[in-house]
């Protein structure tokens, strides 16, 4: 995604996986991993097999490395969960850190924040799906989806002051609102593909969508 001027903090991007010369027969290389690109690694399978399905064996398969070369870097799976959701948490948490979010009238704030969702969400794919699929069985998901509701919560707050400014229709129920905003975005998960026709427009067609049908004028 192209980062707008006042984008959320920058977050450390994905390491490449680096190879060493092994000492074996045909002196193959085999893959040199950190914690960074380890999280990678699991958010691939966590999304392919679910968490609580996903083994230390399939993790350590996944990556070509033994287990216990993969718990020289992690101490187990929930930690590599709680630093894929810290990723995407701070995507969606660093828009309402931005310029845009914070001032102007609520509903300027509120569509902005809405296209920048679908930014984040289609240039942290893996990461946001997995955020989405998260379902509290763990202390980690229980943590990531409190976040989620911290987030939906502002977004509803907003709906209440567009409503307040006679911006968007007194009928108009903030939270439901808030709720039907989150899927339309979130749905995105489902469908979107990198490269896709249209991808480009994604953000714009989003918020012209919502403005006219979940948040329209008064």
């Amino acid at each position: 995604m192209t980062a707008a001027p006042d984008g959320p903090a920058d977050r450390a991007p994905s390491r490449p996986v680096r190879t060493r010369r092994g000492r074996g027969p045909g002196d193959a290389r085999r893959p040199v991993y950190d914690a960074g690109s380890l999280v990678t690694v699991a958010v691939a399978e966590f999304n392919t097999r679910g968490y609580d399905a996903t083994s230390m064996e399939d993790l350590s398969r996944a990556a070509g490395i033994s287990k216990s070369s993969f718990y020289n870097h992690v101490s187990g799976k929930e930690e590599l969960l709680r630093a894929a959701l810290q990723r995407a948490l701070d995507g969606l948490f660093g828009i309402l850190e931005e310029r845009a979010a914070q001032n102007g009238p609520p509903l300027e704030r509120l569509l902005h924040i809405v296209r920048r969702q679908v930014e984040v969400l289609t240039s942290e794919l893996p990461y946001v799906t997995l955020l989405l699929r998260v379902r509290g069985n763990t202390d980690t998901e229980r943590w990531a989806l409190a976040r989620r509701r911290a987030f939906d919560a502002t977004v509803a707050s907003l709906v209440a002051d567009a409503i307040s400014e006679g911006q968007v229709r007194a009928t108009v129920q903030p939270w439901l609102a808030a709720r039907l905003l989150s899927g339309a975005v979130n749905s995105i998960t489902e469908w979107y593909r990198p490269g896709r026709a249209g991808a480009e427009n994604l953000p714009d067609d989003v918020v012209r969508m919502v403005s006219g049908g979940i948040l329209p004028s008064a």
